[in-house]
């Protein structure tokens, strides 16, 4: 028994009994939805780095692993549910699997604007450093500086700090500094600026 590419439900002739649609009709169907469910999800994608570097956590590296994770599986699934949509194969399981990994882009790019927008200024904790080095990543749309910096907190060697040209520019290697770190009102530590000792 297949199912209907647009509706899921079973069907047992060329046209669906729920929805009416044949089975090239509800492909096209299938399609249009999910190139607006893919589009609503790569501008989640674009989001997201846009703002872990105006509010930067002290883990950011960590959160990017995690996020380029999550874009590696749900582009997987999206060929994958492509090749078996012109196929006409089964995909109920995996559109609902896809619909889940549509929101976590924009559900990431919250948390991170949340916790650092509705984080109040009066808490920020100051932490001496020396730059160990610098790193320059040019991008279309605001492209990747980090300094690194000696940690501060246990466990960690070093500090890689999302910093603008600005602030790139003013540091070099052996730079003693003053790190300004916020806790976030979602209690994730983030970076709030780096000053001359």
């Amino acid at each position: 028994m297949t199912r209907c590419l647009d509706c899921g439900s079973p069907r047992t002739a060329d046209q669906c009994p729920a929805c009416g649609l044949t089975s090239a009709a509800a492909e096209v169907m299938f399609r249009r939805r999910f190139l607006k469910r893919t589009a609503v999800f790569l501008a989640g994608s674009l989001a997201f780095p846009y703002v872990s570097q105006i509010y930067p956590p002290l883990d950011l590296d960590l959160m990017l692993v995690f996020f380029g994770l999550i874009f590696f599986v749900a582009l997987t699934l999206a060929v994958v549910l492509d090749r078996r949509a012109r196929n006409r194969q089964d995909l109920e399981g995996l559109k609902r699997i896809y619909s889940g990994f549509i929101p976590l882009p924009w559900i990431l790019a919250a948390t991170l604007l949340v916790n650092g927008g509705l984080d109040s200024s009066k808490d920020i904790t100051y932490h001496p450093a020396v730059v160990d080095g610098r790193y320059n990543m040019p991008g279309i749309v605001r492209g990747t500086r980090r300094l690194f910096v000696r940690s501060w907190r246990e466990g960690q060697k070093v500090e890689r700090l999302a910093v603008n040209a600005d602030d790139y520019d003013r540091f070099r290697p052996g730079d003693q500094v003053n790190v300004g770190v916020e806790p976030g009102a979602l209690g994730i530590p983030w970076y709030f600026g780096v000053y001359r000792r």
